[in-house]
């Protein structure tokens, strides 16, 4: 008799957890996706992941749904998508996935609380934590920001974010669902092979595009204009490493750097429709 199809539930039908969704269904698992507010049937779902950022209190998916998740009866594997921003400043250090936390900011601190949740909440099962570096994909890009006349290359040099291809978080969910692995918890790094500076980035955008890189701003005079959260990220200064996760799940990224990520949104964009 041929096994059952494995059935996912995503929680968090948004830019991420769609795409993990078409990704698991491509591969032939039964997929569902599931918003706050709905009440989905847990009795056999074999993988669960959230995508759901953690509001001020407790987890809200697990606030509503943690008693039915830890009866599910056929459940195997948890994956929650979290933030490199756990691991907070280190000063343009590299981190990896065996780096203890220091979140600084509040949003980086209900990160962790929620990670933790999460891995209690998946005791007995195999839990998968994703610390996802800025995420950017079609309809997401430094390109919009061009269009729109908004984009702004900030002039702080040495100061280099991690970023990550939707496709590529969407590939190593999968990968990592996909592996008959026991209980336990496992940290996952998502972030490309080049973490580099802003600027740099929205200046290829711009050549992809045949339009002028905007000018320099200073940092400080970027600063006094910033909102909070964009002051939280420019406060913080890592590089993220992320071989062991790629050893892990046995794969290289698609797109290892923006150059190769940008340049395949900006041919999708020009594809002709079918």
């Amino acid at each position: 008799m041929t096994a059952a199809a494995p059935r996912l539930l995503v929680f968090g039908p948004g830019y991420c957890g769609r795409a993990v969704a078409a990704e698991a269904a491509g591969a032939g698992v039964c997929v569902a996706l599931a918003a706050r507010a709905d009440a989905p049937d847990l009795t056999t779902v074999t993988h669960l992941l959230s995508t759901v950022p953690p509001g001020e209190g407790a987890d809200p998916v697990l606030a509503r749904f943690g008693p039915g998740i830890a009866r599910a009866p056929a459940l195997r594997w948890i994956g929650y998508l979290s933030t490199t921003g756990v691991y907070g400043d280190r000063g343009g250090a590299w981190v990896d996935e065996a780096t203890a936390p220091a979140p600084a900011s509040e949003r980086s601190r209900r990160r962790l609380a929620a990670e933790l949740d999460w891995q209690a909440a998946g005791a007995g099962r195999a839990v998968d934590i994703f610390r996802l570096g800025g995420i950017y994909g079609p309809g997401r890009s430094p390109f919009d920001d061009l269009r729109a006349g908004r984009a702004r290359r900030i002039d702080r040099p040495g100061h280099a974010f991690a970023r990550i291809h939707r496709d590529d978080i969407a590939r190593a969910v999968a990968a990592a669902m996909a592996q008959d692995r026991p209980p336990g918890v496992r940290i996952l790094n998502l972030a490309d092979d080049d973490p580099a500076e802003p600027q740099a980035v929205i200046a290829e955008a711009a050549r992809l595009l045949g339009l002028p890189a905007p000018p320099l701003v200073p940092f400080d005079t970027a600063w006094a204009t910033m909102s909070p959260m964009a002051r939280s990220f420019w406060a913080e200064n890592r590089k993220v490493d992320c071989r062991r996760t790629k050893t892990a799940l046995g794969m290289a990224w698609r797109y290892p750097s923006y150059r190769e990520g940008l340049r395949a949104i900006l041919d999708a964009e020009r594809r002709p429709a079918p």
